[in-house]
């Protein structure tokens, strides 16, 4: 505690040499028109960038995180954000001086930072403090993201502090201590079990509802219970080459309640179903790649001519736009089901997997080919291909039961009596 009060104190003396001359829109990254919601997504991150507990012996990150806090509590309060757009810094300075505060001016950042997130203030996980369950979500991206990289957006529903009265439940911000029960939550009731016997049995309050706390006046908007459901949007950074089902973890960003520290929020990210899109960018053959480990793989069919004769030449176009090229001379045969593999075009192999920061690499592609025959032939193009086979035929062709040694006729089987015993 007195650490947290010396810091306080120390970070404050820091932040009044610049917080008069920066301009709090920009210090949130915000626009002058930005919405309440836009307000506390920009002070969750910044909050959490910036916490000391993140950056130990970081004055600056501690001033930065002094100076969020600050601007937060006036843009956030529609009275004092009226004052700050219309006279700037020194509006607050006379507002503040004149006993003005606005409802949810607090003085220290640890107070509005345990508001968001619960717990004493502090970030991360302390020993000693309650935490709260887990959270788990599955995001589905294309292959393409994985491929090249993306950041984009992912929203969740979660449980929130009600911030109309900042975790109290209150409208008035007055809660009191529960006659009944004392605070406790729990009350001792003595219960008779026979004449001159007697049980004491501790029972839930009901006059608190075992809170412990009693409200006359509850929130109209989250009707006393201190939490509310509402939608989030977080960032997601997905990297080269990350591997399917990795899970990536935003600390403290759970569900919230005044009476636990947040626990995480952690994303397992899946590939989705392969489909072409709208765009001509989601539009490309890599869209149905197949995807193991490094490696890539894909299924080229050929024709018969193409397959028995050669001469021919494919353009595939890749996950990021660019072309593979597969062909075959004339007089080459590929047979069907084979598989040619093509260096360097696999998935880029993620850089947590490389050794030695060695650079970007790729795995390989995996071609196989599938050779599609006719179903029906002109009579006078299977004329000729019967001549030019019986030719051939003829001159160098081979009977293949007779080759492998199979019998003309059936094969007697004997009866199971003459098959005598087998020895054990």
């Amino acid at each position: 505690m007195l650490l947290r009060i010396a810091l306080f104190f120390v970070v404050a003396c820091l932040a009044l040499l610049v917080i008069g001359a920066e301009d709090y829109y920009k210090l949130l990254g915000l626009k002058k028109d930005a919405s309440e919601r836009e307000i506390k997504k920009a002070y969750r991150t910044l909050s959490k960038k910036y916490h000391p507990d993140k950056n130990h012996g970081s004055d600056t990150a501690a001033q930065k995180f002094v100076e969020v806090a600050s601007a937060y509590e006036v843009l956030s309060d529609k009275e004092t954000r009226k004052i700050y757009d219309q006279y700037g810094h020194d509006g607050i300075q006379q507002h503040k001086q004149g006993g003005g505060g606005g409802s949810r001016q607090q003085n220290d950042p640890f107070d509005l930072f345990s508001r968001f997130f619960g717990g004493s203030g502090h970030f991360g996980h302390h020993g000693g403090e309650r935490r709260g369950p887990n959270m788990e979500v599955r995001v589905a991206v294309p292959l393409r993201d994985f491929y090249n990289g993306r950041k984009t957006e992912f929203t969740i529903e979660k449980q929130a502090i009600c911030s109309a009265c900042e975790g109290t439940g209150s409208e008035d911000g007055h809660v009191e201590t529960c006659d009944t029960c004392g605070g406790r939550g729990v009350r001792i009731q003595r219960q008779q079990l026979a004449p001159g016997l007697f049980q004491q049995v501790q029972m839930h309050c009901d006059a608190c509802q075992g809170k412990g706390k009693t409200i006359k006046h509850p929130c109209p908007v989250c009707s006393g219970s201190r939490v509310i459901r509402e939608s989030e949007t977080h960032v997601l950074e997905i990297e080269k080459g990350m591997p399917k089902g990795v899970r990536i973890t935003y600390e403290n960003e759970a569900d919230e309640s005044p009476d636990y520290v947040a626990g995480d929020l952690v994303v397992h990210l899946a590939e989705s179903e392969p489909a072409l899109g709208q765009l001509e960018h989601e539009r490309t053959d890599g869209t149905f790649f197949r995807r193991r480990g490094k490696d890539l793989f894909w299924r080229e069919v050929l024709s018969l001519r193409e397959a028995w004769m050669g001469d021919w030449t494919r353009n595939i176009t890749h996950l990021d736009g660019h072309i593979v090229q597969l062909s075959r001379p004339r007089g080459s045969v590929v047979q069907p089901h084979a598989v040619e593999i093509v260096k360097d075009e696999g998935m880029p192999i993620w850089h947590q997997q490389l050794e030695n920061n060695e650079g970007l690499q790729f795995g390989d592609l995996h071609v196989e080919y599938v050779v599609v025959l006719p179903d029906i032939m002109e009579k006078s193009m299977e004329k000729e291909f019967w001549s030019v086979w019986e030719k051939y035929r003829k001159k160098k062709g081979v009977q293949i039961d007779g080759h492998l040694g199979r019998p003309e006729g059936a094969i007697k089987m004997p009866t199971p009596d003459e098959e005598g015993h087998d020895e054990l």
